[in-house]
């Protein structure tokens, strides 16, 4: 930039301009800067009048794209004695901002330089910091905004609160909260919104639905995030009745793709069948069903529904499928333990020229290791390499699982020891499974040390201990186990099984007699019991 201003100031005097000139420049800025750049510098040095920052902001306009003829361009802004007009360092800033992070700290000089700078323009150096994810930066623009006693906005805390959300800093998120209460915009719908994507994007699901309930106006994106956040965060159940009281809002539009995005995850996660039909037909409707993320969300619900017909039905009706789509249906095949299928799906995958990535292999190696393929799961994992894709911890704990449902438990190890990366909680839990479907006594004790400095609060390895352990007679350790988990107050997730009957879901736990209708259960399960037998 000094060696452009340095070049500039030598323009020589004589130089004039004629009418036609002016036209050219004009018209065609760009081409004004590579045959008469002085002359444009000529003119904009001799400029005084108010309507010269118009035509400054219209050329930086055409300018976009080419940074070198934005350097230029600042660099005539200066020299012109534009540098403190605010509307030309807007201006400035969104072309420097648009250029990515490179080039944000041309923007930063820019609005630095600037003596009297504005609300809207201390917004914009937030937004952009927060839009370029530099959210630290982003925060200390506002901590100074503040300081100089600049009166905030709406929009401030809106991308204040974003640039929060990226970095998950809860602790100054709430400090902004506080804020947002004391300037009193804590009802305003914009600032609501940004608070409940906030706290949703912070995983905080009771501040987020704290400040869901207490909004006095909400619309379609206040609704969209608040089922997200429940959908992502395993309150299915919440996300579910969010989304019917939706339906039911007079004053709102109807679902849109954003919507449907959020909701459909948690219908394949629940098995809500009939809330599904219901989304499918109106995607038919909406000309939605077309979409691959609405397309491969209802394939995903329609396999864990068990539906794998009309699973396909909607992948062989997509118009365009990506590699999601493709995705959702051979981990809908793979869950179903028809491996067959997968394979085949993988091998037309191939055929219509897509390239996988680690998501397709590790659902390819899941399928696998259920199906007890071991040597198309070894075909697969060595696939891996042909197409660049590295292998992350999920890939090798999938080939430690599938060594070890086939009892090649000491070939799981080698593996192990192989691995470029550190193993983690999946392979060592994988390992942990191995050893005691097995009994592999010693090393599962020694698998068991490592997991408990990793995994410290899961229950679920304690558990594993307790019964290999109790498969191979040693009750002691095994007490002791529990005794250690009650201890240091572990407690295993409960899991369940559920049953929608009547439109009403029954949820069942490993030997839970608690259900009002159990002797009615119980008595049936004995009759299934005997029919089984004598089948036999």
């Amino acid at each position: 930039m000094a060696r452009t201003i340095q070049k500039l100031r030598k323009v020589p005097n004589s130089y004039s301009w004629n009418n036609s000139t002016y036209g050219l420049f004009g018209n065609g800025v760009l081409r004004v800067l590579t045959r008469s750049t002085f002359a444009a510098i000529r003119y904009f040095v001799s400029c005084t009048s108010k309507e010269d920052s118009y035509e400054l902001n219209r050329m930086l306009t055409q300018c976009e794209g080419s940074i070198r003829s934005i350097k230029k361009m600042h660099a005539k802004i200066i020299i012109g004695g534009y540098e403190q007009n605010v509307f030309v360092g807007s201006k400035l800033i969104a072309i420097y901002s648009g250029l990515g992070q490179l080039y944000m700290k041309d923007a930063r000089k820019v609005f630095d330089h600037l003596s009297e700078r504005d609300v809207f323009l201390w917004n914009m150096m937030i937004q952009t910091y927060a839009n370029s994810d530099m959210s630290p930066e982003a925060l200390d623009v506002y901590k100074k905004m503040r300081e100089q006693g600049m009166l905030l906005d709406k929009y401030t805390f809106t991308f204040v609160l974003k640039a929060s959300g990226i970095t998950k800093d809860e602790k100054t998120g709430c400090v902004i909260h506080g804020h947002v209460i004391k300037c009193g915009f804590y009802f305003n719908l914009f600032v609501g919104n940004a608070l409940v994507a906030f706290y949703a994007k912070c995983e905080m699901i009771e501040p987020c639905m704290k400040v869901f309930d207490e909004m006095p106006q909400r619309d379609l994106v206040t609704w969209n995030t608040a089922i997200s956040s429940c959908a992502n965060n395993d309150r299915i159940a919440k996300a579910l009745d969010l989304f019917r009281t939706l339906l039911h809002e007079q004053s709102l539009s109807l679902p849109d793709h954003a919507t449907l995005v959020s909701i459909l995850p948690a219908c394949a996660q629940a098995a809500e069948i009939q809330l599904g039909f219901w989304i499918h037909c109106y995607t038919i409707k909406t000309g939605l069903n077309n979409d691959a993320m609405v397309g491969s969300g209802m394939i995903a619900m329609y396999a864990n529904s068990g539906h794998l017909d009309y699973a396909r039905q909607v992948f062989d009706e997509m118009p365009e499928r990506n590699i999601m789509v493709w995705n959702a249906m051979m981990r809908g095949y793979g869950m179903h333990g028809n491996a067959e299928e997968t394979l085949n799906l993988f091998s037309n995958f191939l055929k219509d020229g897509f390239t996988p990535d680690g998501i397709v292999f590790l659902c390819l190696l899941s399928t696998c290791s259920h199906a007890g393929l071991i040597a198309k799961g070894r075909e697969i994992f060595k696939q891996m390499e042909d197409y660049n894709v590295e292998r992350g911890q999920e890939h090798y704990a999938c080939m430690v699982d599938l060594f070890g449902r086939a009892g090649l438990v000491m070939e799981a190890v080698e593996l192990i020891k192989s691995m470029p990366i550190g193993p983690g909680k999946s392979v060592y839990g994988a390992l942990l499974g191995a050893c005691r479907m097995h009994n592999y006594i010693e090393l599962g004790e020694v698998v068991a040390e490592k997991l408990f400095l990793l995994d410290p609060m899961s229950g679920g390895r304690y558990v594993t201990l307790a019964k290999l352990y109790g498969g191979v007679g040693r009750l002691k350790e095994a007490a002791a186990v529990r005794k250690m988990m009650v201890k240091s107050n572990i407690k295993k997730p409960f899991g369940y099984s559920s049953v929608k009957v009547d439109s009403v879901v029954h949820t069942f736990g490993a030997e839970d007699e608690n259900h009002v209708r159990r002797i009615e259960i119980f008595d049936t399960l004995a009759c299934l019991d005997k029919v089984m037998a004598e089948e036999n």
